[in-house]
């Protein structure tokens, strides 16, 4: 039973590990599709750093008495109908998959940052902020890339 002042930290950790499968999920359906063997890897260590974090998170939930999601969202299974189908339909353009990789990234520091200013217990806050160090470096390196490719 998970007791009352653990509700909001698990309640924070759930969405917080939702939002991170989807994006194992998306940075995998990303490596499928991109063309250039560079963005492949990238995509593929990104997934598996996300994988990591997610399961950092996890544990957090567990410790506190929740129980841990192990799937993503309705709406990150959504979004991955989208980057499937923009995919088929650009041919498999590089830019246009990193445009769209890049937009979950900012979706997914936004709610890191949301869950850092929350009212959480100080051993989960250093859970999250943790996590959002990878979180910040991935959205930074897909920032980079995206306008790499504009330049």
């Amino acid at each position: 039973m998970i007791g009352s002042d653990n509700n909001a930290s698990v309640g924070t950790l759930e969405t917080l590990t939702t939002t991170l499968i989807d994006s194992v999920n998306g940075y995998r359906d990303a490596a499928q599709n991109a063309e250039g063997s560079k963005f492949q890897e990238i995509f593929r260590r990104n997934a598996d750093e996300r994988s990591r974090v997610a399961e950092e998170l996890r544990s957090e939930i567990s410790r506190l008495g929740g129980n841990a999601p192990d799937d993503g969202s309705f709406l990150g299974s959504t979004h991955q109908r989208f980057l499937d189908l923009k995919a088929a339909v650009t041919g498999r353009d590089d830019k246009a998959i990193i445009n769209e990789v890049e937009r979950g990234e900012d979706y997914l520091k936004e709610k890191f940052e949301a869950a850092l200013g929350a009212d959480i217990a100080p051993e989960t806050r250093t859970v999250i902020e943790r996590a959002y160090q990878s979180v910040r470096a991935g959205h930074d390196q897909m920032s980079a890339l995206k306008h790499g490719m504009e330049a």
